[in-house]
């Protein structure tokens, strides 16, 4: 048996089969894809933003374009006592997130959301994570905008820092230009962090 997100995954598989006694093996049974569960090496700046946040502390957390989960469910496994809602612009992609509410992870829910035009009031979360998601925006600006008025205490965003070749990538940010950014979004101090081949946008409100 490959290395789960055992907590998760197995949520995952009640959640879809409806099955509340239901296991790992039971999903992989059923023909369920559970790679996006498995734990490989945490990518370097998941790592890190994980490590910002844990001395943040933060209690509410809204994680955009939470896609597969390659942060969410890291951020899931570490921080037990975080309620965490997750919005995407994928029905599949909620809705399997969804699954894993109902299959017992109940601090966890998602909606079918577009950043640019949140629905949530100001200051709702403590804080806001865009992990890889302005780079496909066509307005990222506003998008950041949207992040820090639903924000209480903060916001972390990463972007590449280098080309590559993903079509779906229609920028790539230079650090003054995620300042100019932030600034504009009312963010009075921003700080840029470096990790490889990404850049982590930090915007503290308090």
């Amino acid at each position: 048996m490959e290395r789960y997100f055992g907590e998760l995954a197995t949520a995952f598989v009640r959640g879809r089969l409806g099955n509340p006694t239901a296991s790992i093996e039971d999903g992989l049974a059923a023909g369920l894809r559970l790679h996006k569960f498995k734990q490989n090496a945490e990518l370097p700046r998941v790592r890190r933003v994980l490590s910002i946040l844990r001395g943040l502390t933060p209690e509410s957390l809204l994680d955009v374009g939470s896609g597969r989960g390659t942060f969410l469910w890291p951020l899931l496994a570490s921080f037990s006592e975080t309620k965490v809602t997750a919005i995407d612009v994928s029905e599949q992609r909620t809705s399997d997130i969804d699954a894993v509410r109902k299959g017992g992870i109940d601090r966890l829910q998602a909606f079918l959301m577009d950043v640019c035009s949140i629905t949530f009031p100001d200051d709702t979360f403590d804080g806001v994570t865009l992990l890889e998601v302005l780079e496909h925006l066509r307005s990222p600006d506003v998008a950041l905008s949207e992040a820090l008025r639903v924000a209480r205490r903060f916001v972390i965003a990463t972007v590449p820092s280098v080309p590559d070749d993903n079509p779906e990538h229609i920028h790539l940010f230079t650090v003054d230009r995620l300042k100019e950014m932030a600034t504009a979004a009312g963010c009075e101090r921003p700080k840029i962090e470096h990790v490889l081949n990404h850049r982590i946008l930090i915007c503290l409100k308090q």
